[in-house]
């Protein structure tokens, strides 16, 4: 899909059809993020903070199990 900006204001903006919007579950309300790597533009909703927090401690439990062999796997 090939799309263009379009003026809002002093401002561009990027319209994003509903059957996409439907499909990423983004709503008016959504937080998105905003990022680049130079090259393209990224548009991400913001994850949701419990869900980050689950992660985050699911991740720590595993480095603690494999420590060990994580580092040597590192090597």
């Amino acid at each position: 899909m090939i799309k263009k900006l379009v003026s809002h204001g002093n401002s561009a903006a990027l319209i994003i059809d509903k059957p996409i919007l439907d499909l990423l579950k983004v709503d008016m309300d959504t937080p998105l993020e905003i990022t680049t790597d130079g090259k393209n533009l990224v548009i991400s909703p913001v994850e949701n903070d419990k869900r980050e927090k689950k992660f985050k401690a699911a991740l720590e439990k595993i480095n603690k199990v494999h420590e060990k062999t994580l580092r040597k796997l590192s090597k």
